[in-house]
């Protein structure tokens, strides 16, 4: 507790740090998810060189997550010219590991609108770009908050191995107590990732009701007819 009142800036400073690399890969990975989603489940139930595009967006998109972190931040230096401690190495390998969830999250979602549905808002007169934004996207939009919900907790988490490469974050605070045998500050850092987290989550479900308040209404418990008392004597 000593170490914490002792370095409050500290504190303060790494938690911006975490903050200013993970929340920009958050937002990334979902603003490019949902089109290659799309492609992906638009194409899903087409025949040949369509078919073979769809399963190979998914496959690859999956096949992102299973490259390990460290590697990939090393990698990414060369690859894009940048400096091997530059903050943007590690929201770009983040955003690349929501993109790998967020994909196949994003054609689940759009699969799941029915395709009824689809057929009654195209004979209503709304073009396909339309359709997409006012039905579509939409009617998949609880599925769509699931998956964030999932990359949000990822990305929050695998920010702390940037720290191996002395990129700044909550994860020096580990490396730190390692190094220094300060169990305060391994503790604080540990507590402040869970607690951003959380505190993130808590917002996409917040958003969440704003953007989809049919969704909350209807989960919302119905009123129930009143009983009659029956007084026997």
């Amino acid at each position: 507790m000593n170490w914490v009142l002792n370095n409050l800036p500290l504190i303060g400073e790494r938690t911006l740090d975490h903050l200013a690399i993970a929340v920009p890969a958050i937002i990334l990975s979902f603003v490019l998810s949902v089109p290659i989603g799309w492609v992906a489940n638009r194409y899903s139930a087409g025949k040949g060189v369509l078919l073979w595009l769809s399963g190979s967006l998914l496959a690859v998109s999956g096949l992102l997550y299973a490259i390990p972190s460290l590697p990939l931040f090393l990698a990414l230096p060369a690859v894009i010219g940048t400096g091997l401690r530059d903050p943007i190495n590690v929201v770009i390998g983040l955003t690349l590991y929501g993109i790998a969830l967020m994909v196949r999250a994003t054609a689940d979602a759009l699969a799941s609108v029915d395709p009824n549905v689809e057929q009654s808002a195209t004979a209503m007169g709304f073009s396909g770009w339309s359709r997409f934004w006012k039905v579509e996207l939409p009617l998949a939009g609880p599925v769509l908050l699931a998956g964030i919900r999932v990359v949000s907790v990822s990305t929050v988490s695998l920010t702390t191995v940037g720290a191996v490469l002395g990129i700044k974050s909550l994860g020096l605070l580990f490396t730190d107590g390692l190094q220094r045998n300060i169990p305060g500050e391994i503790y604080t850092g540990i507590v402040l990732t869970i607690l951003i987290a959380v505190v993130l989550d808590a917002i996409l479900v917040l958003c969440g009701r704003l953007v989809m308040p049919w969704r909350h209404a209807a989960a919302a418990p119905k009123s129930q007819a009143p009983t009659e008392l029956v007084v026997t004597a």
